[in-house]
């Protein structure tokens, strides 16, 4: 398969991914999140889609995913809303290996090719790319953080007090 088609075929499974992920957190934070990450995604594939048919895209540095970062993280109540739901973890965990198989891949594609244009599309998606791993990692982070908070300071050891 031509390299270019087998990214945009990854692309497109990322944005079906991604919508999948935002239905099932549609009462939550996340829901938002994954939804522009599914909106990158398109976007990716778009990208892809134009320069195989030799027309013309822009590269353009979205904010929409950071916004929708910057609500979830900053979140106070998110330990009410987000529930780590047997096996969440294990899914993101797949999405982190997924988002990482892009990475590589346009890494690759970046190593082969001389096309100036070629090479900034792919060290842009890169980015973007690291981008979408990065807030995946935070994730399961704050996920894990709820599971072990809760451990911790139930049956922690504590420092005595005199």
């Amino acid at each position: 398969m031509n390299p270019l088609k087998y990214a945009i075929k990854m692309e497109l499974d990322g944005v079906d991914y991604y919508n999948n992920q935002a239905e099932l957190n549609k009462d939550n934070e996340l829901y938002n999140v994954f939804k522009e990450m599914a909106k990158d995604e398109m976007t990716h594939a778009e990208i892809l889609k134009n320069k195989m048919n030799e027309i013309t895209f822009e590269l353009k540095d979205d904010r929409d995913l950071e916004r929708a970062k910057n609500i979830f993280f900053n979140a106070k109540n998110f330990k009410t809303n987000i529930k780590d739901i047997p096996g969440q973890i294990d899914g993101y965990n797949l999405i982190l290996d997924k988002e990482k198989e892009s990475i590589d891949l346009y890494k690759n594609l970046l190593d082969d090719t001389n096309d100036e244009e070629e090479r900034e599309i792919f060290k842009y998606l890169i980015k973007q790319e690291e981008e979408h791993y990065s807030i995946i990692e935070d994730i399961i982070t704050l996920l894990n953080h709820s599971n072990e908070w809760v451990e911790s300071a139930e049956f922690g050891v504590r420092k005595e007090e005199y």
